[in-house]
């Protein structure tokens, strides 16, 4: 079969530096390495390999400092995973998800699971929580715990899944909160869905904060309709007990657009002609001190097939939330040629002010552009550039790697290969594999 031990991806070195222009000049350069992979049925077994990831393992700098394209960079999933339809068991390890409820925070560790019937799956799960984007980031912390899924149906009609667990979350190596989670969906072909999120715990209390007891610490519920293909519309209602603990550096890419809606929002998004695509989100967001709701704002257009295959997105979020108030500005173009050679810009402005962090007014600009030296290597380029109160420096890196695919071994490199295609649709990483988080796909031929 074509899966069996296909081995395709790409690794690559880079060099990067930053100039911080804060109260402290200082300039530093690090030495990293990039790799995006996806290896399928390992030795003619059921284990995967697939994912992304890059990071420094050599650094000259005065100052370590956390720039935006770092953060970015943290918000990628890399794991090791065994999935056999003969067997009961499935695990995994590395950066992920938990399959059966990814409202948990992406770990840096791993599960294990044993289906015990053809509905029902019980696991354990444990590791630290890396990504910045994570409801309750922190870089100390670490969670553990036990769940059961119950899932059953078929994509071609109704299908729904149920997920109970409880765990336990420390920082530091020290106990923090106790918690229970619940996540349950149900779905229908592509019209309909209802999803669910909601989590209970007891957190410890501070020097600053008295824990405020056992009860419902956040609650994501969505209904989502499309009637049909040029037409979707959601209705939300997000819930927080505690204080959010995400980046807010983050905020002007979009990443964070769930946290900035706290009780009911709606919105549509609608195809008003052929890959022009139009979305709204509103909702009155009401939190406990307050004589008076305020309106959260977030406005937007796709731009699919502008002149000279040119893609863009243009947004505005107003919000104002348990964790701070603010809006921002972000607009992205990208273009693809041939599959191969790409660039893309996101550009924006955020303003952020909160009681629990300094004020974050920043402009940002972040390019990146990747051409092709040949059949198999690569070559990868970068600038960012953010202007900011507390943030103030511009960062480069430049990568050269190799990409491979073993399914050419052994062929004329004019044999056609069928290779997912986004179509218009914006994507994050390197190469041509495709996001998860994406699900609209076509396929298109190229040779060579």
């Amino acid at each position: 079969m074509p899966e069996v031990n296909r081995v395709r991806g790409r690794i690559g070195f880079d060099y990067s530096g930053i100039i911080s222009h804060g109260q402290i000049a200082s300039n530093s350069s690090n030495v990293g390495l990039v790799l995006r992979t996806d290896i399928t049925r390992i030795g003619g077994s059921y284990w995967n390999i697939s994912g992304y990831w890059r990071g420094r393992f050599m650094s000259n700098s005065a100052a370590n400092q956390p720039t935006l394209q770092d953060l970015l960079n943290r918000t990628y999933t890399i794991g090791l995973t065994y999935d056999n339809p003969k067997s009961a068991w499935v695990a995994g390890v590395g950066r992920l998800y938990l399959p059966w409820a990814t409202s948990l925070d992406t770990i840096d560790g791993g599960y294990v699971a044993r289906r015990v019937s053809d509905i029902a799956t019980v696991g354990l799960f444990a590791g630290s929580t890396p990504d910045p984007t994570s409801w309750s980031y922190a870089p100390d912390q670490q969670m553990s715990g036990m769940f059961v899924n119950f899932q059953g149906g078929s994509f071609d009609d109704f299908r729904y899944s149920s997920t109970s667990g409880a765990g336990i979350q420390l920082l530091k190596w020290k106990i923090n909160r106790p918690f229970l989670f619940f996540e349950n969906g149900l779905y229908y072909k592509r019209f309909f869905s209802l999803y669910s999120a909601v989590q209970a715990d007891k957190p410890a209390s501070n020097p600053v904060v008295t824990s405020p007891g056992a009860g419902i610490s956040r609650s994501f519920t969505t209904l989502r309709i499309q009637p049909f293909a040029r037409l979707e519309f959601d209705v939300n209602h997000t819930y927080f007990r505690d204080v959010p603990n995400f980046d807010p550096q983050l905020i002007g890419t979009g990443l964070l657009d769930k946290y900035l809606f706290q009780g009911f929002s709606a919105g549509p998004r609608i195809e008003v002609v052929k890959d022009i695509w139009v979305y709204a989100t509103l909702g009155k967001s009401s939190r406990s001190g307050e004589t008076k709701s305020s309106l959260n704002q977030l406005y937007g257009i796709t731009l699919g097939d502008l002149p000279f295959r040119f893609h863009a997105d243009v947004r505005y979020s107003r919000f104002n939330s348990s964790f701070g108030d603010g809006d921002y500005k972000a607009v992205s173009i990208s273009r693809y040629f041939r599959d191969n050679f790409r660039c893309e810009v996101l550009a924006g402005e955020q303003s952020y002010s909160s009681k629990l962090a300094s004020s974050n007014k920043s402009k940002f600009l972040n390019a990146n552009i990747e051409a092709p030296l040949g059949p198999h290597y690569f070559l990868q380029g970068g600038w960012t550039v953010n202007l900011g109160r507390s943030l103030n420096y511009d960062q480069w890196f430049a990568t050269f790697g190799y990409r491979f695919d073993s399914w050419h071994r052994g062929q004329n490199d004019s044999t056609p290969e069928i290779v997912p295609c986004l179509c218009g649709r914006p994507r994050l990483g390197i190469g041509n594999h495709l996001d998860a988080r994406y699900s609209h796909l076509s396929f298109v031929k190229r040779t060579g």
